[in-house]
């Protein structure tokens, strides 16, 4: 038994050298970067919790809730757990396996043709028990890194699916955000459609008091009862447009879409923007470039892999136990028994398969290169079209503004006009219409304003840490 636990040791020993996955590297990729953005912002670094820089706290809980229930999130976490699985199954061929065994075996033999004394004419037989325990182990002697490599390949493979955990949790969030900033909209839409109906039957009944007294045509009351009845309309649209807005926020909170929770709040002001900080630091600071590298580093593993599979393996296997007729007898080591062994496989022929995975786990390198270098250019380019659209998006809302203020001054003007005698109705009608459109697009465009600000947290990779999960 003690050459048994010597066997074992040296097996171990010998296993010490295994495979880890690759180091981060920034792959050589045919783009030029430049030393800094075409649009730089300055602003509060992005913490973890990047999305409490809106100030909300309906917010914040609401995202809490969804990173906690979300069900596409658990489905990315069971991902990144089959992936730890395939990890370890990977990690466990670069070590010795030890097998223990045990076995009792009971046999009887006949002898014919040698009967047993008296000439009674029975056979002679014999009746024999064995028992035995071992322990084996075998181990392949990777010379030429063939296991190691399929170790780093699936460690590379793991850090990618946490890379790809971490950004499906900054995407979750971001949708949460765009989800209830369309749904405070929605319902600030709604307001705004309920007042144009009210506004709308109020100047519909001075219409009607007029013709009714002769001082306004039936044309007037016509163009007013159907500017009420499409405000009407427009209110319905208003409410389907909440609804299914309150439904899509309770989908990411992992709740049935019933369409019944309320959640209050206003729009917050857009926060400072974050700092964009230099385009090189994005290759480690974004999920999905990250997981990109990550299975670049994979699928040249797997060329190694591949290439190393070409080479003989070889392979040491020893056993050691003890073995006797009697059950006793297992604890003397006059009954030990042991076998060491080596062997040595080099493939000779195998129809061009070998060089052919050769071929497949290149085509696999060229296809993960291109692959990352898209996913760069997709980052770059958000973070680019997000920092660009600050500056479009704050003009457009002040523009926005000063024609909402203008317009609902108009209206007025017409209001009062039309009741003095002074304007048309049709005027009035085009001074409502511009008004109602005018402050419309206000509350949109304040939140297209906070839908591109989660854009660029979002673009610049959010609060991710790599390590946390």
């Amino acid at each position: 038994m003690r050459k048994t636990r010597r066997l074992a040791a040296v097996l171990l020993l010998l296993s010490a050298a295994c495979g880890s996955a690759p180091k981060r590297t920034a792959p050589d990729v045919d783009i030029t970067v430049p030393e800094a953005y075409g649009t730089e912002a300055d602003g509060s670094s992005l913490g973890a919790e990047w999305w409490s820089a809106f100030g909300s706290e309906t917010l914040d809980s609401l995202i809490v809730l969804a990173l906690e229930r979300n069900h596409d999130l658990k489905e990315a976490a069971a991902r990144l757990d089959a992936a730890a699985a395939e990890a370890r199954i990977a990690g466990a061929a670069t070590l010795p396996t030890l097998d223990l065994s045990a076995d009792a075996a009971r046999s009887r033999r006949n002898f014919i043709g040698f009967p047993v004394s008296g000439g009674s004419g029975k056979v002679a037989s014999s009746t024999s028990t064995t028992y035995g325990v071992s322990l084996g182990s075998s181990w392949e002697l990777d010379l030429w890194g063939r296991v190691r490599s399929a170790k780093s390949a699936a460690a590379a493979d793991y850090e990618a699916a946490l890379a790809d955990l971490a950004g499906a949790r900054l995407s979750l969030a971001a949708q949460t955000a765009k989800a209830y900033f369309a749904l405070v909209e929605a319902r600030m839409q709604v307001d705004l459609a309920r007042e144009t109906v009210d506004s709308y039957r109020r100047s519909t009944a001075g219409v009607r008091d007029r013709f009714e007294r002769g001082i306004r045509s039936s044309l007037d009351l016509r163009l007013s009862l159907a500017a009420l009845a499409g405000s009407e309309a427009l209110y319905e649209l208003r409410r389907e447009q909440h609804d299914r807005a309150m439904r899509q926020l309770e989908i990411l909170l992992g709740r049935y879409p019933g369409g019944s929770a309320g959640f209050a709040g206003a729009l917050p002001d857009p926060p400072a923007p974050p700092p964009a900080g230099l385009p090189a630091d994005l290759v480690g600071r974004r999920p999905d470039v990250i997981a990109a590298e990550r299975r670049l580093a994979a699928s040249d593993a797997r060329v190694r892999q591949a290439k190393a599979a070409l080479f003989p393996s070889i392979r040491l296997t020893g056993s050691g136990g003890r073995s006797s007729q009697e059950l006793g007898d297992l604890l003397d080591g006059d009954f030990t028994v042991w076998s060491i062994a080596a062997g040595v496989l080099q493939p000779i022929f195998r129809g061009g398969e070998l060089r052919a995975r050769v071929d497949l786990a290149g085509a696999g390198s060229r296809r993960a290169l291109a692959s990352y270098a898209n996913t760069l250019l997709r980052a770059y380019g958000e973070v680019e079209s997000a920092l660009a659209a600050e500056g479009f998006l704050a003009a457009r809302e002040e523009a926005l503004t000063r024609a909402s203020e203008q317009s609902a001054a108009a209206r007025a003007l017409a209001e009062q006009r039309y009741r003095s005698g002074l304007e048309d109705f049709v005027t009035l009608l085009e001074a409502q219409r511009r008004a109602l459109a005018a402050e419309s697009e206000r509350i949109g465009i304040a939140r297209l304003r906070l839908e591109n600000r989660v854009d660029l947290c979002v673009a610049l990779g959010g609060g991710f840490e790599e390590n946390s999960r």
